[in-house]
């Protein structure tokens, strides 16, 4: 082959090989930005009871608290079918906390009282065996179970066994970081359901606010309901129906 048509046969194979500009791979580009969380553009608020709730799009269950005078409050059980909100549970004869109710955010530890606002029930515990009728995750209290109140623990207001460590179980329940031993409350958490205040684990702001059985008065800072009332919801309250608490005044 002659010089000249080596150089053609090489162009060719050139322009075999090279892609044209059009089929170039395009520059790296970065993902779009994601959209804002739909939960919290899809937050619909809504007043059931006399109380303001707010309830996300898959919401399906609410137990609302309505104070009604001193550490009282009428506590109601809602579900909703198609679009209307129906009351299927309802006792005059719940109670919240001694020191009364404040907002969630400006809640202080050992106050005594009951945080505002609409809050997850995501879990419940108790004296019992799990019941084959019960829906929420459970948990069974043992000797040993504390709620952490030790604002030096990384496990502050979590469940936690004093046998794993990690907060100051031994401390007396004067003490402002005292966990409390829940074995110690038979009558309450005979069916207690966790509330998710203070989530984020918040120091100082409040640990172990539930919805349990009424004691011989104000709460703590939990909510409160009489003992056949928490049976009957620990049967209806469902994980897929997002259920919640929101307590007003």
């Amino acid at each position: 082959m002659t010089r000249p048509g080596l150089a053609a046969a090489l162009v060719l194979v050139l322009a075999l090989l090279v892609p044209p500009a059009s089929a170039a791979p395009a520059p790296f580009a970065p993902a779009p930005a994601a959209a804002p969380a739909a939960s919290a553009a899809a937050v619909e608020r809504i007043v059931l009871g006399g109380v303001r709730v707010r309830v996300g799009p898959r919401t399906r269950q609410v137990v609302t608290v309505d104070h009604t005078r001193g550490h009282h409050a009428r506590v109601a059980f809602w579900v909703k079918r198609g679009e209307r909100w129906l009351r299927r549970m309802v006792t005059t004869d719940g109670r919240t906390g001694y020191g009364g109710l404040v907002p969630g955010g400006r809640r202080r530890q050992g106050t005594g009282t009951t945080p505002l606002g609409t809050y997850p029930l995501p879990w419940a515990f108790g004296t019992h065996r799990a019941d084959d009728g019960w829906d929420l995750r459970y948990r069974r209290i043992r000797r040993g179970d504390f709620w952490v109140q030790d604002n030096e623990s990384d496990f502050y207001n979590r469940y936690r066994h004093q046998s794993r460590g990690g907060f100051r179980w031994w401390l007396p329940s004067s003490h402002p970081d005292a966990s409390e031993r829940l074995i110690d409350y038979g009558r309450q958490y005979e069916y207690a359901v966790v509330m998710g205040f203070n989530r984020d684990q918040v120091r100082h702001r409040g640990s172990g606010i539930f919805l349990h059985v009424n004691g011989r008065g104000a709460t703590a800072g939990c909510v409160s309901a009489p003992r056949p009332f928490l049976r009957r919801l620990m049967r209806r309250l469902h994980p897929d129906l997002h259920p919640v608490i929101a307590v007003g005044r």
